[in-house]
């Protein structure tokens, strides 16, 4: 059985068990985060899409901590016009372990 919802403007197919990096969640950490923004859920060959969303639907995902994340470069620049710009980036992370996928 696998679902997958959208958080942070991402979409992600989880199972349960299943442990994965996504944009900072405003929640204590080792505490229960429910997902209601299902889009799909597949049981057994059986699967059954949203319109978005399906309504009752929740994945349940334990917190296990916040961090962040490879810090990135960017750097633009325009060629023979003295134009160089050089920029850092650390995205905001939030470490969370798939426990229940609960179909209405």
């Amino acid at each position: 059985m696998y679902a997958i919802f959208e958080t942070g403007g991402k979409q992600y197919r989880v199972q349960k068990g299943d442990v994965l990096d996504v944009e900072r969640l405003s929640f204590v950490e080792e505490s229960k985060v429910n997902f209601d923004s299902v889009l799909a859920i597949e049981n057994d060959g059986d699967i059954e899409v949203g319109t978005p969303t399906i309504e009752g639907a929740v994945v349940t995902a334990d917190l296990v901590k916040d961090f962040r994340g490879k810090k990135i470069t960017v750097f633009k620049m325009k060629r023979r016009k003295g134009y160089r710009k050089k920029q850092g980036h650390r995205q905001e992370l939030s470490r969370i372990m798939i426990q229940d996928i609960k179909k209405p």
